[in-house]
């Protein structure tokens, strides 16, 4: 039989009990407060001027209203957004920094560097997913090709069956998408890996390289202005904004139907009261006709998805490409 427990004590312990909960939501409030008025950063792994830039500032001026406090992007850029995801793991899970980024940083980079400096099962907070979308391949204006085959025919035709693909960082998706597309044609292609989608843009406007991969947003201004042409696109099915463009697995390729996201991300540990009230911000943002049509425009998928649910296509989609990356041989740097 347990001794009984004298009533000052129950009191007391009722008293820490109550106290503690209170302490908790006071916790939280404390912490939505002190974000009111207080900048938040927005980190981006890419330099002003790409594809995920142009997408932070937008939702940024926005979100700014939602959580009544500014928003400021900070680019980070470097190593396809390593630089960035460390600053996301060294911030303190206070509520007032967040990672705007797409799948290279988070499925990707731990794959392919041996030391990336953070783990994103461990390290980080997914808030929610906003959006997903395709690599391409386009080709230069410098090149004759209006298709795919055509680009193939005039490399294995006036290069000697050797040619060099620009791609926006080491070990990413569009590196893994020349290998493939080398042992399909049968063709020497190798990867030029840029700091960014920008500069490597910028090479294929002055033809210094005659084709790149990378995201939709990255090219679709310079398709419109007839400067690059998309020729492929990865996704199960074509791009609204491409009805003309096949994609890459009705030209044969195995395992390409996964579409690449875009998201936002918080350090661990970060109170769920505060990344609930960043997801329905976000939210919010996203239902604004505006904002939903200028990031169409850039080429995105627009689809909010709940933490929850975010969390899981996160993992299914790292599971995917783990395989496909290792099925190349790849080596981790």
């Amino acid at each position: 039989m347990c001794p009984e427990i004298p009533k000052s004590a129950t009191l007391s312990r009722r008293r820490f009990t109550a106290g503690a909960a209170g302490a908790a939501l006071l916790g939280a409030a404390g912490l939505a407060q002190a974000q009111s008025g207080s900048a938040i950063r927005l980190l981006v792994g890419f330099p002003a001027g790409a594809g995920s830039d142009a997408i932070a500032r937008l939702l940024a001026e926005h979100l700014k209203d939602e959580l009544k406090a500014p928003v400021v992007v900070e680019n980070r850029a470097g190593a396809g957004g390593q630089i960035a995801a460390q600053a996301l793991k060294a911030a303190a899970p206070d509520g007032r920094t967040l990672f705007l980024t797409h799948d290279h940083s988070i499925s990707i980079l731990p794959q392919v560097v041996k030391t990336p400096g953070f783990d994103p099962a461990v390290d980080f907070t997914p808030v929610a997913g906003f959006a997903t979308f395709s690599n391409v391949l386009a080709v230069s204006g410098g090149t004759p090709a209006k298709s795919i085959d055509e680009y193939v025919n005039w490399v294995r035709n006036q290069r000697g069956g050797k040619e060099t693909i620009g791609v926006p960082a080491p070990g990413s998706i569009p590196e893994f998408l020349v290998k493939l597309m080398a042992q399909k044609y049968k063709l020497d292609l190798q990867a030029a890996p840029y700091r960014g989608s920008a500069p490597m843009t910028a090479d294929m406007l002055g033809n210094q390289i005659t084709a790149g991969i990378a995201s939709v947003p990255d090219f679709i201004e310079l398709q419109k202005a007839g400067k690059v042409r998309i020729v492929a696109v990865i996704g199960a099915k074509r791009q609204p904004l491409l009805p003309a463009v096949p994609t890459f697995s009705e030209l044969g390729f195995a395992n390409l139907d996964d579409y690449p996201y875009y998201g936002i991300f918080a350090p661990v540990g970060t109170p769920q009261p505060v990344v609930d009230r960043f997801g329905a911000a976000l939210q919010k943002v996203l239902a604004m006709p505006e904002v939903k049509s200028k990031l169409t425009a850039l080429g995105l998928n627009v689809a909010y998805e709940p933490q929850g649910q975010f969390a899981g296509r996160v993992r299914t989609y790292t599971a995917t490409w783990t395989n496909i990356i290792r099925a190349t041989g790849f080596v981790p740097q």
